[in-house]
């Protein structure tokens, strides 16, 4: 597989080729646009309406043509329609953790909704903010959502078919996230597991719960410390329903301190779910590098209950 230069500052990935070898030789240009470079159904329905979108050999081709031994199938991975991101003027404190001309890691402020939302439509955006800071031509897919009051590294892909490789990769041992979260009291035991399936909650529009007809949802826990009736957990999801930590933690009877949807809502304590995003590794989806990153508790939580 080949993929345009592409480092830090450059463009977004814009095509991606394949060499085919003896083995795939009769195969179609559809197979190896689904078996080698990944792209979904929906992708290549996109790639067929673009004046270039498909080659094979530098021409112009249809899936359903015939491949043979050497043949170069080039696809255009960029995206297909320009960006539809407000820019959120200010000076956002939007720290980039690491970054290439393929996707970027942010380490995300409580307060800020990933993209914009009807329920919280006047939120300041992460989308917003690189938006304003690098121009509204800027490609925005986030890969893994952090809810408003989450703090921590977040993903964002700079295209489409960067996106689609990305979130594939989720819950598997090629992007692995770890959580901090301060929680009410200390759990019993102290390592555990939490395997509870999550459905919505009917008598609400946003919340979630733990149901026999749920969705599998599976979470693990550790106490790394105590303080004042308060407990600092590490959590590891193995799925990503959503707000799966919250709605865990709170149906083992230890809900996030200030979760004011699945506990208590305490400002002087502190003024949002105490969760944060701590660590992530992940297996690069273009190079293969293996990218090992971690954000600092923050100051609220740190307050509550220091790390060991």
């Amino acid at each position: 597989m080949c993929y345009a230069e592409n480092r830090k500052g450059a463009k977004p990935l814009e095509t991606v080729s394949y060499t085919v070898s003896p083995q795939e030789d009769g195969a179609t240009v559809r197979h190896i646009l689904k078996a080698k470079l990944h792209f979904s159904s929906h992708a290549i329905s996109r790639l067929t309406r673009a004046e270039n979108g498909i080659l094979v050999n530098g021409q112009h081709t249809r899936t359903t043509f015939v491949l043979h031994t050497g043949d170069v199938v080039t696809a255009e991975a960029g995206d297909h329609r320009p960006p539809k991101v407000l820019p959120t003027p200010g000076d956002w404190p939007l720290p980039i953790v690491w970054e290439d001309g393929y996707l970027l890691v942010v380490n995300k402020p409580a307060g800020m909704t990933a993209h914009a939302s009807n329920f919280l439509p006047d939120t300041p955006t992460v989308a917003g903010a690189l938006a304003w800071s690098r121009g509204t031509d800027f490609i925005f897919h986030s890969v893994n959502r952090l809810d408003k009051g989450t703090t921590g590294l977040m993903v964002v892909a700079k295209s489409g078919y960067v996106h689609d490789l990305l979130r594939r990769s989720l819950h598997t041992d090629r992007f692995r996230r770890e959580y901090r979260a301060v929680c009410l009291g200390c759990p019993e035991p102290e390592i555990g597991t939490i395997d509870a399936p999550i459905g919505r909650d009917e008598t609400s529009t946003v919340a979630r719960m733990v149901r026999p007809d749920g969705l599998p949802a599976v979470s693990h826990y550790e106490v790394l410390s105590k303080r004042g009736g308060l407990s600092l957990v590490k959590l590891l999801p193995e799925t990503g329903r959503t707000h799966q930590l919250r709605v865990h933690m709170a149906s083992i009877g230890h809900p996030l301190a200030g979760d004011w949807l699945y506990g208590t809502e305490d400002p002087a304590l502190i003024p949002r779910p105490a969760l944060h995003s701590y660590a992530l590794t992940l297996t690069h989806p273009v190079t293969g590098e293996v990218l090992r990153l971690t954000a600092p508790l923050p100051e609220d939580m740190a307050q509550l209950v220091p790390e060991p």
